[in-house]
Formats: C-alpha cells, sequence, structure tokens
C-alpha cells in the first residue's frame, strides 16, 4: 500500500499548492489529506493515521507543535517534517523533542519538499512495497496474512463510516465468509467487535482533548447511537466514556 500523507498549514496557497504538486509529479502517496487548521490535523491523524505529515508551527486553534504532542499521546506518530516561519531555536528544539525529522524555514520549494519526503520515506519505511513473494514468506514464518493487514488499514481509515464485513470484503475482492475466518483466526476476534476497538480507540482520542461532547465524539467515530457508543466503550475499557474523561482530566 501507498504512503498516507497529511499537509497542515493556515496558508492556502502553501497547504494546496504542495499538495497538487506532489499529486503531479509522484505517485508515491496513496493518500494525501489537507488540513487548515491545528484541530483539523489532529481529526485527520486520529482518523487515517498518516504515515507522514507536514505541520506548519504557527497555526490557528492548535500549533503543529501541540500537534506532535497530543498525537504522540494517542500513540500516532507519523515522520514529520515541521515549516516555520521562524527561524528560533526554541521552536526548532521544541519540534525535534517531539519527534520531528526536519525543520523547514520558509519560503521553501514545493519541489525540495518532495526530495526531502521521498528522503525520509527510503530511510523511514522503506523504498519499495513488498514483492508478493515476500508476503508469502513472512506468511509462512507465522506473520499475519496480507489480507488480514490491509483489511485492518482499510477499517482504519473508514471506521467512521457506516462500515460492513461486505464493504470491507468487496474492497478485497474476497468473500464475506472467508474475511471472517481470516480475522477470527487471527486476530481472535471477528469483524463488529475489531471495528468496535478502533471506534472506542479513537473515541479516547477525543475524550482526552474535552472539546466535544459525548454524542459529537459518539457519531464522529461511527456510532448511531450515544446509549450504544456508551455500553461498547463500557464493555472494552471497563468504565464509562464521563468516567474515562474524567480520569484522564
Amino acid at each position: 500500500m501507498g504512503i498516507k500523507l497529511l499537509i497542515a498549514d493556515d496558508e492556502d496557497v502553501i497547504c494546496k499548492g504542495v499538495a497538487k504538486f506532489l499529486r503531479l509529479h509522484t505517485d508515491r502517496f496513496s493518500k494525501i489529506y489537507e488540513a487548515e487548521n491545528g484541530q483539523e490535523a489532529l481529526d485527520v491523524i486520529y482518523e487515517k493515521q498518516p504515515d507522514m505529515m507536514i505541520l506548519d508551527v504557527q497555526m490557528p486553534i492548535k500549533s503543529g507543535l501541540d500537534v506532535m504532542r497530543e498525537a504522540a499521546k494517542a500513540g500516532i506518530k507519523p515522520i514529520t517534517v515541521i515549516l516555520s516561519g521562524y527561524d528560533e531555536f526554541s521552536y526548532a528544539q521544541k519540534a525535534i523533542k517531539f519527534g520531528a525529522k526536519e525543520y523547514l524555514l520558509k519560503p521553501v520549494r514545493a519541489a525540495d519538499i518532495l526530495t526531502l519526503l521521498n528522503d525520509l520515506a527510503d530511510e523511514y519505511i522503506g523504498k519499495e512495497e513488498p514483492h508478493e513473494e515476500e508476503q508469502t514468506e513472512s506468511a509462512a514464518k507465522g506473520k499475519e496474512n496480507p489480507l488480514v493487514t490491509e483489511a485492518r488499514e482499510y477499517m482504519k481509515e473508514n471506521y467512521a463510516k457506516n462500515l460492513t464485513l461486505s464493504d470491507v470484503a468487496e474492497y478485497l475482492q474476497i468473500s464475506t465468509g472467508y474475511l471472517s475466518t481470516l480475522m477470527n483466526q487471527t486476530l481472535k476476534c471477528g469483524f463488529t467487535d475489531y471495528l468496535n476497538q478502533i471506534r472506542v480507540d479513537r473515541a479516547c482520542c477525543y475524550l482526552e482533548q474535552n472539546f466535544l461532547k459525548n454524542y459529537e465524539i459518539a457519531y464522529k467515530v461511527g456510532f448511531n447511537d450515544e446509549k450504544y457508543f456508551s455500553k461498547v466503550f463500557k464493555k472494552i475499557k471497563g468504565m464509562s466514556p464521563k468516567e474515562y474523561r474524567t480520569r484522564e482530566r
């Protein structure tokens, strides 16, 4: 699967301009997401889990450094490049502390950003996708079935939708019965249980932010009913969403 990239910058010419340039000049990134403020960036991070991200330091609502810190707290640590108009050591120092791989000063050419992203991807992700024979070898060594891996990635990208087993099976071009069997054998749980686990994990991120109300979080992560959301959450976490929010606060 290709690399997922997030570009977050409140300057429209940079955000959309760099995204357009990358789409025109490389097919390495299967998905390029855009955000114009820090909160939008976090929403994309929690929902899509990008592999790499370009963050402006100064953005509305939350700064790029805030985004890195909150994403890391949620256990999500994309390969990060910081863009800034501020040539101050303290910004760079904090960015590196939070895991940034590069700190670029504006203005910067889109071509230079592409070169840097390719270099970072080569170093931290790999130069190419695994070949079919390598996937077979991994499976033979007891590693996760590639179909299950792809199913899990697809579910993590689309959990907020009204996702069904049939949707995932159709995406993988296999039968629902075969997918169900694979998931039970590999993950030791069924499709619904695993989907709920993903949704609850994402809900925890929002609860920790203490920004949205419970019913808003429920709908945001894919539940159509707040009571059912609370029931599932308590079953998985051993406490209600309210109790979790209070504990984290």
